[in-house]
């Protein structure tokens, strides 16, 4: 695998350079990195392109519907212990932003690759992966993603049989049938907040029985393996039964969860876990999610939730109130059109806040609050809601689009 000589032929290293111009001038032109242009132009220029790039790579899959950006930055800093590493960490999941990313590097031994979850089997096929971490399924841009047993069977498909090391989440039924196709899998009890899309076995279609943190259907058996790694508090279990500390700036139970099963993968590459983790202190925000930025004299933590389960998870880890809560919904190409997905949501958990509420669709959103009887205030934009909001910091949830129009109004 690694250290292999050059693999790029010359159509190859011509589809490279093209990439790169065009990227170049799509970043002159101010048009966003670039990257997934310039992956498109070269993998035109030589379909083969990914897998030649990957060749000379130990490759890590990510994939997931939550915190594969996250994760994906966390197994980085974790293999960079062992070598340098390439990975698209701008979150250019799809195969155009993966090939663009990996021409960025020659030297790299270890690829960290995200991978929208669609298209893992594809990248799978093409890049060989030495390892692929597999870490939740739950319900995500409804009008276009397939429904998430469609995409469990995709990936049970796809990795069939496969080389690689399936690094999965034991607590996810939905994750769990997936990667039982895989000949070897390490499990990880990452744990699993939203259960609301595994409430039916993946299997059979039984009613799944969740005693405490277990599952199992009662109908065909089909049920939670044992897991060789575990989160436990603020702490990760290895294989061994040693439990090594977690030290991390980010927020939450879900990174920790993402930490864990970071580690995992680290072992699989002779990282050990306590170097793992140490180096995942060094992260203190991905693409913008939990960054503390100044705007308009206040401080506001910028937090991205895209689905019911993002949310969800984001709920756990606000300021308690009353630390007013900016909310901001679109519903953009890139986030799905359907908005259906806020009644799944538990607003409730927000009662004691002030909410002020903005973006595309913030009159979807008031009618849910409505309904939720939660008390909030409709605004034009971030500068209004600012304004209007009580003192302390200010938590500001977005989903995808909404989060980067965030970012650009206050300079992030």
């Amino acid at each position: 695998m690694a250290g292999n000589s050059d693999p790029l032929t010359p159509r190859a290293k011509l589809a490279v350079t093209a990439g790169k111009a065009v990227a170049a001038a799509s970043r002159a032109a101010g048009r966003g990195s670039g990257s997934v242009i310039g992956g498109r132009v070269a993998l035109r220029l030589d379909p083969d392109l990914l897998g030649r790039l990957a060749q000379s790579l130990d490759v890590v899959l990510v994939s997931a519907t939550n915190g594969k950006t996250t994760t994906t930055r966390l197994i980085a800093e974790a293999l960079r212990a062992a070598g340098p590493v390439v990975s698209n960490a701008l979150g250019a999941n799809m195969p155009a932003g993966i090939t663009s990313a990996l021409a960025g590097s020659s030297d790299a031994r270890f690829g960290v690759i995200e991978v929208d979850e669609k298209y893992l089997a594809g990248v799978a096929r093409d890049t060989d992966p030495k390892c692929i971490a597999l870490l939740n399924l739950s319900r995500d841009q409804l009008d276009r993603a397939a429904e998430t047993r469609m995409l469990a069977e995709n990936w049970r498909e796809g990795l069939a049989g496969s080389k690689a090391v399936v690094v999965a989440n034991c607590d996810d039924p939905l994750v769990v049938w997936a990667a039982s196709s895989s000949p070897n899998v390490i499990w990880v009890a990452a744990g699993q907040m939203w259960k609301d899309d595994a409430w039916s076995c993946p299997s059979c279609g039984g009613v799944m029985q969740r005693p405490g943190d277990d599952w199992y259907c009662g109908e065909c058996g089909f049920r939670r393996p044992a897991p060789s790694w575990a989160l436990s508090g603020d702490h990760v279990l290895d294989p061994h039964g040693s439990a090594w500390p977690i030290h991390l700036q980010l927020p939450g139970r879900a990174n920790k969860a993402n930490a864990a099963t970071s580690a995992a993968v680290a072992a699989v590459f002779g990282v050990p876990p306590q170097v793992a983790l140490e180096r995942m202190y060094q992260v203190q925000a991905v693409a913008g999610r939990y960054d503390v930025v100044q705007f308009q004299e206040r401080d506001l933590r910028l937090l991205l939730a895209k689905n019911p389960a993002g949310w969800l998870e984001t709920f756990s880890l606000i300021d308690p109130p009353p630390s007013p809560v900016i909310l901001s919904v679109n519903a953009r190409g890139a986030d799905g059109t359907d908005t259906s997905w806020l009644w799944d949501v538990d607003y409730t958990r927000l009662t004691g806040h002030p909410i002020f509420v903005i973006g595309d669709r913030k009159l979807d959103l008031a009618v849910r609050l409505e309904v939720a009887n939660q008390s909030f205030q409709v605004c034009e934009n971030l500068d209004q809601a600012v304004q209007l909001a009580p003192p302390g910091r200010i938590e500001v949830i977005a989903n995808y689009t909404a989060f980067q129009d965030l970012r650009r109004r206050v300079g992030n």
